[in-house]
């Protein structure tokens, strides 16, 4: 799915199944995730299958979280002391992200599927 498309798509469903009004914040959020999403979907080709891309995003991510739970400590020994804490926080974060974003994929199925086959189309 097109970064353009995925964004429309995420802001109006949220919109839609919320009942929420879309807050600069949110835009912003939404547009920084599209972005990392575009990025991610460059590295995609003869090189690289999607599982190969996912799970190198999946370690930037748990490299870029390790690096932003340490923000604010003065010892690693402090650090490691929250070590299960900020484990559990981001485990919980990614469960509840993963399952909307599972619901939203199921509910709009065969739209995303079609909008990922006119993205292949165009190429």
């Amino acid at each position: 799915m097109s970064q353009d498309n995925m964004q429309d798509s995420n802001i109006q469903e949220n919109n839609v199944d919320a009942n929420i009004e879309i807050t600069p914040e949110m835009q912003a959020f939404y547009q920084r995730a599209d972005a990392i999403i575009g990025i991610a979907n460059s590295q995609l080709g003869s090189e690289a299958h999607s599982g190969q891309v996912g799970a190198s995003l999946l370690y930037a991510a748990a490299r870029y979280s390790a690096s932003v739970a340490s923000i604010g400590f003065v010892k690693g020994d402090d650090f490691a002391k929250e070590k299960d804490d900020i484990v559990e926080f981001y485990v919980k974060q990614y469960r509840q992200m993963l399952s909307d974003n599972l619901t939203d994929y199921a509910q709009n199925f065969d739209k995303y599927v079609q909008l990922n086959q006119d993205d292949k189309a165009a190429k």
